[in-house]
């Protein structure tokens, strides 16, 4: 039998949720009143342009959950947490400039302080607000409404 040639492909060019699946830390951060942070996203973000969002980012390698998500919302809102509740994984296939994408997502409810939040992160966030359950901005990114039955309960 002949041996079976494998190419390697250097790391740097794998991407997360494409050639691999992805660990994304979701985050609903809210004020313990019911109120909810999003964020509108840039043109620089790789799609949903516009778009009001959560917070979420990547695990990196090492990291437990509840650090990944203290680090990620560090760092796009620029607070410390107060409360962070833990609430499901959702499995999350979509496509993405015609390529599939697969991520595994950990969502959060995570209590912070209002007064200490501001973006961290201008180059993806066009502005920042709060709003009420039942007064949400427009439009939404397309995967938002699939988390946040979930997460309702556990922004109070």
């Amino acid at each position: 039998m002949g041996k079976i040639k494998i190419k390697k492909i250097p790391e740097k060019e794998l991407k997360r949720g494409v050639d691999f699946i992805g660990v994304t830390c979701v985050f609903f951060c809210h004020d313990g009143k019911g109120n909810l942070l999003m964020h509108k996203r840039s043109k620089n973000c790789r799609d949903e342009i516009g778009n009001w969002d959560v917070g979420g980012g990547s695990l990196e390698f090492g990291e437990t959950f509840e650090k990944g998500v203290k680090r990620e919302i560090k760092e796009e809102y620029c607070c410390e947490v107060l409360d962070l509740k833990f609430i499901d994984v959702q499995n999350v296939l979509r496509k993405h400039s015609g390529k599939k994408t697969h991520w595994v997502a950990l969502l959060f409810a995570a209590k912070v302080d209002p007064s200490q939040v501001k973006i961290g992160d201008p180059f993806a966030m066009d502005e920042i607000g709060w709003f009420s359950q039942d007064n949400l901005p427009k439009p939404m990114h397309s995967y938002f409404y699939s988390c946040f039955d979930l997460v309702k309960p556990h922004l109070k």
